[in-house]
């Protein structure tokens, strides 16, 4: 790909009119660097246990846009293998993506996400419609099913502000199965081991109109409550400073809350907590 093999010059391939899709180019002309082509020998799966996974990341819409978050924490089997792993992304400045599952292929996918989007729009002059970004999304995810299928599966999160869509509707979220399945999620969603207790919190406390504050407060009550019942989801680590990661997307774009920031309002919840335990009761 560096033109080495051509004497210095670029290949052929570079110059031919073709798809706007980098991970498409890959795949016809250098498909030994896409990670989610590579599969186990027939009959090999991976171990669990010899494989860092991350879990529980989820999102929520607000007044004005959309919120995603992630703990911290990688597992491999019983073990914490990483605890302050980083779940959430920037695809690009209006779209974010976090993931679940197998941490090595997660990450390579999200960098080939980010690059898919950017090649997309110098080839086409115009950013990919958020729709379309999802689909993409989905089709890479789709690609993996080999990999998934023995073991080593992602499940990514996506979410973006989409300035096509009705005022207050515009913060939108996207799951997907580890086949490639695609689902628009209204208000909330999680993802992850401990996402039937953060799905919970979040049904109990979401409500529609929640400023940046309360929904990232939403958000942190929820992922609590997914690691006091499930072992592989980190909660507020104080000692070590190590805070889940918040992120918002807004007209104005990209917005990852400062690390004071998510530190402040962690420290407050876990004061709350002293309190009351099982956390809030839902809002009338």
């Amino acid at each position: 790909m560096t033109g080495n093999e051509h004497g210095g010059r670029l290949g052929e391939e570079f110059f031919t009119p073709g798809s706007s899709s980098f991970t498409e180019f890959l795949a016809a002309h250098r498909p030994e660097l896409l990670s989610t082509r590579r599969v186990l020998p027939d009959g090999v799966r991976a171990a669990p246990d010899q494989v860092p996974h991350g879990t529980t990341v989820l999102a929520l819409t607000f007044r004005d846009g959309v919120l995603i978050a992630g703990d911290r924490r990688a597992t491999m089997g019983n073990l914490i293998a990483q605890r302050d792993l980083e779940k959430v992304h920037p695809a690009d400045d209006h779209t974010a993506v976090a993931f679940a599952g197998t941490v090595g292929l997660a990450l390579d996918m999200v960098k080939l996400y980010q690059v898919e989007l950017t090649h997309f729009e110098k080839i086409e002059g115009v950013a990919m419609t958020l729709d379309g970004k999802a689909r993409r999304l989905a089709g890479m995810i789709r690609q993996n099913l080999g990999q998934a299928m023995q073991g080593l599966a992602v499940v990514p999160l996506l979410t973006g502000y989409d300035p096509s869509a009705p005022e207050g509707e515009r913060g939108r979220i996207f799951s997907f199965d580890v086949a490639g399945g695609l689902y628009e999620k209204a208000d909330f969603h999680a993802e992850g081991s401990g996402s039937p207790y953060a799905r919970g919190a979040l049904k109990k406390l979401f409500r529609k109109g929640l400023d940046r504050r309360e929904a990232a407060l939403t958000a942190l009550q929820a992922l609590y409550d997914a690691a006091d019942d499930d072992s592989a989801t980190g909660g507020p680590d104080i000692s070590r400073r190590i805070f889940p990661i918040v992120s918002v997307i807004t007209e104005d774009g990209f917005e990852r809350l400062p690390e004071t920031e998510t530190e402040h309002l962690s420290r407050e919840m876990v004061e709350q907590r002293r309190a009351r335990p099982d956390g809030p009761n839902a809002t009338p």
